[in-house]
Order: structure tokens, then sequence, then C-alpha cells
């Protein structure tokens, strides 16, 4: 066998243009969520779009088509709410309750979460909760109550378009909506096939009291301030008519009448902003204004095709093909009828499981929003379940393991900028409760820097979330290898975040180990000292970080502290009674515990501590095994990705296939339940850690390919130093990589291609390697 370098460039160019697709065509039904009737539910059944900032829910409904409206950073809470804030900080407790609680778990060895959190949490005020900005209402004159067999509501993950098609009295009506990150806008469009036939009344409904509608000429503007904590909200919605007339209402309506065609662009803002402590900046009406009229100035084709050639670029470059070949058959039924085992409409479901979640997270998460939340950025309510808020004790997390891998990293911005926002509250936290320096976030947190803690005794205790923040910063710099990135953004957060734990570590009296104390195994169990998953969060910040500073030259002082500390500390990994994985420093689990969370496994995935076919890989499996295949889809989808780090494809399938049949919802969103967009990510995380992985520096080829799909193809994921790879398998082993390199260097692959199993070459930056065997 040879690897053959099929083209190569200079180092410094010829890299892989991310702009470009993996792969040319346009779009395939294989992409495509398609229904037969509108949507009554919008957790069920809506569909999504979105740029990041703005989403919207499509229903599809034909008397009245309704689009549930959100702009990611109307919150309530914060500064000015009605219940103060102060971001779970205050006088008490501090370092005097924390020092009591900890000499109690020296002494007594646990605590019931209720009496930890009688000492160390507190009410929390002004938290606030994620806001609809309501819906707009296009009401259709004419338009049938309900759809007949002509009726078809889709949504294009290729495209990222949302489309109505119906008939009715000889005319053949379109409609077709999406969120623009161009332009800033959402937008869509009215058509029927007979002239001067389109029409609609729009209005604008809101839960909200706080505001006013007005419509002038083309213009209807919704603005307000939220009652709880004076935050100015601002729509503006413009309408285009091609032919007809468009009139304003008196009551904020605008009515479009004998139109050929007619289309619409809505732009949102607020006044928040993400600057510590006042978290608010200029009124958002300017900045909504020039965005509508500017898009409101493109003629509608430009506008659309804009935004197809932004979205297509980051949605094609990634392809998967297991075998799948769509039905003629509505997305819900195909859901309804899927059994996970042999036939490509089971495969279809799966790839498009895959690529959905890709889409979910270009459409949640650009450059210039927050990150995507608990549910993205989608939400229909005031009072959305956990506040559609940030969790961060792997919630957040999971929201973001497919961007690195799938070729998404220009999702990630949102997530970089959010984190480092919480530095400066994180400061205070830290030095208040912790008398430490550094930063810490605790289970929760929103757009206000909540860094502090709460009374619900099992969800209030997390100062681990900071150290796991950090991870996916690192995952940029070992997935793209620049230092620029490591050096102004991700290692002044790690770094801080590891001067918290240098102070806050304790040393375990009964063995010398340095273990976090009070710690709590996330939403089970008693507190203890030096829980599995705190022990393992603390280890993979220090390796990390000790990483990056090396490659930086940075301090050697601080280093040797980093060492020293990381040779004293427990590493979170014990072998029980049963041949388990602990979750506890003491052997306190029990074989008939199914519980959702599988958190002493973060050493398996998200981690990289444990390699497969070592003792504390057979460890986890012991311990994976005995939770069971249950769980929430968030659960199911983590479970997916540690099968899959373990090296059991079939596992990791079945995983997949409980996910799809028991925690996913007619519009293929993950239930938690409720909806949580979470396992959405996490699953298609998951299916590419079925695929490759790097996680040890070695890229593997085809580590978890489970039995259901035995040929196919992938191409465009990523690999950790630096490289995209297309795959090629059949009869369950690779035929074909080719592999293209980002940077000059060395790469090592692991592969059956391979007679050794393995091989280590030298690349240059663009150069491409074709791999196949018995050459």
């Amino acid at each position: 066998m040879t690897a053959a370098e099929s083209a190569t460039a200079p180092d410094g160019q010829g890299i892989r243009d991310w702009s470009r697709p993996a792969s040319a065509g346009d779009t395939s039904d294989e992409s495509l969520l398609w229904y037969r009737s509108p949507a009554d539910d919008w957790e069920r059944e809506s569909l999504p779009v979105g740029n990041g900032a703005l989403g919207a829910s499509v229903y599809g409904t034909l008397p009245a088509e309704r689009l549930t409206l959100n702009e990611k950073s109307l919150w309530t809470g914060g500064p000015g709410s009605a219940e103060g804030y102060d971001h779970g900080n205050g006088a008490a407790p501090g370092p005097g309750a924390l020092a009591a609680v900890q000499a109690r778990l020296e002494s007594e060895g646990t605590l019931p979460p209720a009496a930890v959190a009688a000492a160390l949490g507190r009410p929390r005020r002004g938290y606030g909760a994620y806001q609809v900005l309501g819906d707009l209402l296009f009401t259709v004159p004419g338009a049938p109550a309900a759809p007949d067999a002509s009726y078809r509501r889709t949504l294009d993950l290729a495209t990222a378009l949302a489309g109505v098609t119906y008939t009715h009295q000889g005319v053949t009506r379109t409609r077709e909506f999406f969120a623009s990150w161009p332009a800033r806008v959402i937008a869509g469009r009215f058509h029927a096939d007979r002239p001067g036939s389109t029409g609609f009344t729009l209005s604008h409904t809101s839960p909200h009291d706080d505001r006013t509608v007005t419509a002038d000429g083309d213009r209807l503007t919704v603005r307000g301030r939220l009652a709880d904590n004076g935050l100015c909200f601002e729509a503006q919605v413009r309408v285009i008519a091609q032919g007809g007339t468009v009139t304003a209402g008196p009551d904020g309506t605008i009515t479009v009448t004998g139109a050929d065609s007619a289309h619409f662009v809505l732009a949102a803002g607020t006044d928040y902003a993400d600057t510590y402590p006042s978290y608010r900046g200029p009124d958002p009406h300017a900045g909504v204004t020039a965005a509508v009229d500017a898009a409101a100035a493109l003629p509608y084709e430009r506008l659309r095709a804009d935004h197809v050639a932004d979205h297509s670029a980051l949605f094609g470059r990634v392809s998967l093909d297991i075998g799948q070949r769509l039905p003629d058959r509505p997305t819900d039924e195909l859901l309804a009828g899927y059994t996970g085992e042999a036939g490509p409409a089971d495969r279809a479901l799966e790839a498009l499981c895959f690529q959905y979640g890709r889409y979910l997270l270009i459409a949640s998460s650009r450059t210039g929003s927050l990150p995507a939340n608990l549910q993205g950025v989608w939400n229909d309510s005031v009072a959305p379940p956990w506040a559609g808020d940030y969790h961060v004790n792997i919630n957040l997390q999971m929201n973001y393991w497919p961007a690195e891998v799938t070729a998404l990293p220009e999702t990630t911005p949102p997530y970089d900028r959010f984190v480092e926002a919480l530095r400066a509250p994180g400061r205070v936290t830290a030095r208040e409760m912790f008398g430490a320096p550094g930063w810490v976030v605790h289970d929760e947190t929103n757009p206000y820097g909540f860094t502090g803690v709460h009374d619900w005794s099992t969800a209030f205790w997390f100062p681990e979330a900071a150290a796991w923040l950090t991870q996916q910063l690192y995952e940029h710099v070992r997935f793209s290898g620049s230092t620029a990135y490591l050096r102004d953004t991700a290692y002044p957060v790690m770094k801080e975040a590891a001067e918290f734990w240098l102070a806050a570590l304790r040393t375990d009296p009964r063995d010398g180990t340095l273990v976090v104390t009070p710690g709590y195994s996330p939403e089970h169990g008693d507190f203890t000292a030096g829980p599995a998953m705190s022990q393992q969060i603390v280890h993979d910040l220090f390796t990390n970080t000790l990483e990056a500073s090396r490659t930086l030259g940075d301090d050697p002082g601080f280093r040797r502290r980093l060492k020293d500390a990381l040779d004293r500390l427990d590493p979170g990994l014990r072998i029980g009674s049963w041949g388990q994985l602990q979750e506890w420093k003491a052997d306190l689990d029990s074989p008939d515990d199914t519980h959702r969370h599988v958190s002493h496994l973060f050493a398996l995935h998200p981690g990289r501590q444990i390699a497969p076919g070592s003792r504390w890989a057979e460890a986890a499996r012991v311990s994976l095994t005995a939770r069971g295949d249950g769980g929430t889809g968030w659960s199911k989808a983590w479970r997916i990705n540690l099968w899959a780090r373990l090296h059991d494809g079939d596992r990791a399938h079945a995983m997949l296939r409980e996910q799809l049949r028991r925690s996913t919802l007619p519009n293929l969103w993950d239930s938690h339940p409720p909806f949580q967009l979470d396992g959405n990510f996490g699953a298609t995380a998951g299916i590419a850690e079925m695929l490759v992985q790097s996680h040890h520096g070695v890229i593997e080829i085809l580590p978890a390919l489970p039995a259901a799909w035995p040929e196919g193809e992938v191409r465009g994921l990523r690999a950790r130093g630096g490289a995209s790879l297309d795959v090629a398998w059949s009869a369950g082993a690779a035929r074909r990589v080719v592999l293209r390199a980002e940077h000059s260097g060395t790469l090592t692959v692991r592969s059956t291609l391979f007679a050794s199993g393995e091989r280590e070459f030298a690349v240059r930056a663009g150069g491409s390697y074709t791999l196949t065997p018995g050459r």
C-alpha cells in the first residue's frame, strides 16, 4: 500500500477553501423534511429556520399562516429586574460556610443534597427567562380551512428554506420562509401561479402587554420594554408586493391585495449587550431599521440567493451515505415506521438525523448572536422549561460537540464570546464564595452572567462547569492548530479557570491526593469529596492548560505549579467491587442504578483520559451496560458517543435507534421531554464519532462502524491535527480514504487499510492523500 499525494502546494498555500461545499449539486430529497398537513403543535410539529440571533417556527396553516418569532437576547431578569439581581452571589454563604461543609464531609463521608443546599445555597433572584417575541400572522382570504392531497409542508436542510405548497380552486400557491445571516433578517414570500391572486393581512400577536404595534406604509413596527427589567426590544417588518396594493391599517396591520406575489423582511433586536455589569447597549431602533431597509432594497431573488449560498457553503461541506433511500413518505410517517433494522428507509432517517443536527447548529449559532441555548433559538413561551437557559453541567457543551468534527467551526464564536463574558462575574463568585482567584460558574447560567448558586438541592452546585466550558475552546485549537486563537482567546480563559482550581482543591486526608470538595455528581446521589466527574474534569483542564502553556512558552512557574498539582490530583478513575468505573471515590455504585446521567464516564467522552482496550475502558463498559439504554433524549445522545469511544458500533447504533424511536418528535426535534435541542447535537456528534475519531492523537478510520451500515461513504469530516477526510467503505471495512492536510507536519492514521494497522506519514499544507488497500 502507498499514500499517493494527488495534490500538493507550498506551505501556507492551497489550504482547503472552507467556504466551498465538499460536494457540488443541488438539494436532494435526502435532506428534506416534509409533511402532508400544517402544524397544530409548536413543540412537536413546527419547522425551524434561524440565523443565530433570530428564529422563526413555521406552521404552514392555510387560513392564517403563523410564524413564531424569536430574538435570542430577549430575556427577562438581570440588571433592572423587579426581583433584584446579584448574579447568584451575595454576602452569604462565603468561604466560612464552604469550610464548614468541607469539614463535615471529612468526618461524615457523605452529605444529602438538602443539607448542602441549606448551607451553601441561596434563593435565586432576577434570573429571568428567555422570551418569545410573538407571532406573525398572515391571514389569507379565501384560503381553504383544511389541506387536501395537494398540500405539502417542507424544510430543506441543504438550502435552509421552509415552504408550503397547495392548490385551491385551480390556483397553485407557494409560501417560502428563511432566516438570512448575511442580511440579518427573516424573510418570506407568498406567490400564486395566477397573476393578481396573492393577498394577505399581516398582523403581530404577543403575550407581552408591554409593546405597541404600528403600521405605516409598507412597514409594521413592534416596540416595547419588558415590564420585568426594562429591556428595550423592537421588530420591523416591511412588505413588498409585485403588483397589487399594500396598505397600512390603523389597527397595526398591513394588507396586500391583488398582487402577483409579495414578500416580507423582518429584523429585530434588543438593547442587550454582553458587557458586565450593566448588560445594556444602544437602543435597537437604528440597527433594526438599517437591516430591514437594506434587505427590502434587494430583489427577493438576490436576498434568497445570498442566503442559500451562505448556508450551503457551511452545510454542504459534509455528506453521509449509509445506504439510505428516502421513500415517498412524509417525515412523521418515516419516523413512526422506523425500527433501526435493515432497510434504506431506516438508513434515510438516520442520515437525516445526522444532517439535521448540523442544520440546527448553523441556524442557532452564528457570529453576532448568543450561543445556542437549551432550545437553540426557538421558543414559544414566556416561561419555557428550565427558562430556556444555558445549563453548563453538560447541555451547552453538548450543543457544540459536532461543531469541529462536522466542519462547522464558524458556529463557535458565540460560544467563545459567551464563555469570555462569564469571566468577570465569575471572578466575583470565586472570590466571595471560595476566597479564590480565577473564575467560576455553577450548574446553570443566563445572558446576564449568573455565576453563583441557587437553592434547588440537586442542581445548584457545579463549580467544575467553568473548567468544562474551556474544553471546547481547546478542542478548536486541536482541530485548527491556530496558535493565534490559543494565545488570544482560549488560553487566557483556560489559565484563569486553572488558577481557580489550583487554589480550590483540598488535600484528601484519606490518601493525600488533591480533590474537589464538596463535589456532586450531577443530579445524582449525595455530596462527597472527590467524585469521579469532578476529578476528571479538573484533570482535563489541567492537562489541556499544561499543553497550551508549553505551546505558548508561558510562565514556567505557573507550569510547575500546574504539573505538581496534576501529579497530586486524584484522577477520578477507580474500579469498584462489581467491575464498574466508580462514580464516587468510595464504592457506592449500585448495579441496579439506571440514572440518566453517566457523569463518571466524562473521562471516556468528552474527555480523553480513557483509551479503548484499557482496563478503565472495560470498567466504563460495565458501568454503561448497567445504566441501560433508557433515559432522556440528551442522555441517549451522550451514550451514542460513549459506546462509539468504546469502539462498539452496534451498541452506539442501538442508542441512536432508541433516541429516534422514543425521544424524537415528529419535526425531528429531540425530546427530553420536553423539547431540548442538545440531543440533536449530541446524536450528530455521536454518528461522527462512529466514523472518525482523533482525540488520542491518532486518526482512527471507522472505529465504531455498526453492522447496520455495511457500505457507505462520508465526506468532509475533520480530525484533530488539521485534516479533513473522505472515507468510503464496503463489507464493513474501509476501501478508500482521502485525507486533506490543512497544515504541514506528521499525521498518524489507524485503519484496516494498513497491514500493520497504523501508519505515520508526513503531510504538506494543502496536500491531498489517497489511501487504498493493496497499493
